[in-house]
Parts: C-alpha cells; sequence; structure tokens
C-alpha cells in the first residue's frame, strides 16, 4: 500500500526597517489518503522468462535482432474494487539499446549496451469482462489508449468505451516480452555473456 505526501509550499515575509513585524510561526500541512483494500500483482513462473543460450555468430552484426516472444500471464488481485495502475521501473538503468522507452538487457564491460526488452499487456480481462489498456505520462491527471508498459507510465484498464480507470478486483493479462539483442558489431563477445534484464512491476493507487 502506498501512501502519497503532498507537501506544502511556504513563503515567508521577512521583516524589514520599517516597523513591520514577521510571523513567528508557518502551518504545514500533510495531505493524502489510505485505501482500505490492497492489491497483489503476480506472475507465472515466477516472473523469470528464460531465452536460453544464443550464439554469436546467429544474431546481426549491423542491426537489432529479434529474440523469440515469449509470454506470462500477469494478474492484480485486490480486497475489493480497487482504482489502480501499474508501474514499471527498469532495474538495469541505462543499458537500454535504442532509446525508445523501453527496459534495458545490461551492460558488457560497463559501458556497452547489451540490448532493450519490450513488454506490453495483451488481451486484459477485469472481473470476468475483457476491457482495454489504457496509459498516463503525467500521474494519471490524463489517459489514452496504449498497451505497452515504460519506465515512464502508468498502465491501468478502462472499459471499451472510455478512457478512464475503472475499479477491478481481479484483472489478468498476458504480459507480451520481446528481446531485442544490439547490433554485435556493437558488443564484445568474446567471452559468453549474461542477458540481464529486470523489471519491477508496482501496483499503484489512484
Amino acid at each position: 500500500m502506498r501512501i502519497t505526501f503532498t507537501t506544502l509550499s511556504v513563503a515567508l515575509l521577512l521583516a524589514g526597517s520599517g516597523g513591520a513585524f514577521a510571523a513567528s510561526s508557518v502551518d504545514l500541512s500533510v495531505k493524502g489518503s489510505i485505501t482500505p483494500s490492497a492489491c497483489t500483482p503476480g506472475l507465472s513462473n515466477g516472473g523469470l522468462v528464460d531465452i536460453g543460450k544464443l550464439s554469436a555468430k546467429d544474431l546481426n552484426a549491423d542491426r537489432m535482432t529479434r529474440i523469440k516472444e515469449q509470454t506470462l500471464q500477469l494478474s492484480v488481485t485486490c480486497d475489493a474494487p480497487t482504482l489502480m495502475a501499474l508501474e514499471s521501473k527498469d532495474n538495469r538503468p541505462g543499458s537500454e539499446y535504442d532509446n525508445r522507452g523501453n527496459f534495458g538487457l545490461g551492460l558488457i564491460n560497463d559501458t556497452e549496451k547489451l540490448g532493450s526488452m519490450e513488454l506490453s499487456l495483451l488481451s486484459p480481462v477485469a472481473d470476468g469482462v475483457p476491457v482495454r489498456t489504457i496509459e498516463s505520462y503525467d500521474n494519471g491527471a490524463t489517459w489514452a489508449g496504449n498497451m505497452w508498459l515504460m519506465p515512464d507510465n502508468l498502465l491501468s484498464v478502462a472499459n471499451t468505451t472510455t478512457a478512464a480507470p475503472i475499479a477491478v478486483q481481479l484483472m489478468t493479462a498476458e504480459l507480451r516480452i520481446n528481446s531485442l539483442i544490439a547490433p554485435t558489431n556493437t558488443l564484445t563477445l568474446d567471452n559468453e555473456v549474461a542477458i540481464d534484464g529486470s523489471v519491477t512491476l508496482t501496483v499503484k493507487y489512484l
């Protein structure tokens, strides 16, 4: 459960030499809310995607190589119908190769970006009813249709006629993972290297 704190900005008026008096106290306001329900996200296979070993000779030298698509089952289970969204954190920041708002696959020699990972949600269902995914880039102030999880957006679900989040108790979807390896002419592949993508999905209460 997350509690959001909003700090009130305060301006102080200092007394000048003309006889004005400065206030001797100032108020601080802390605002937010506590939701009575909690939501738990889950992924099939413990959230592990293993694409196996790849031969460097099978990868493209001058363009990115797209690896076979993988899919996990995502679920978000809440105690009661709850307005919520998913927030994605790239645990390998700065290692995304193509700078398209995706997630990184780690670094070789601390500088060479190994590739990128695209994440999207397909076939979302909320409480037994098909829904669609929507995204927000301004912390939930506005929403538009999209299925991509990115490090700088929120992803929620809406009914088929509006672009506003709906309260859900159980949401399920397919999490599609597309991995892309950087051109091998940008990588040092003299030894075996690990593909090391990592993303944390967090429920954000709206």
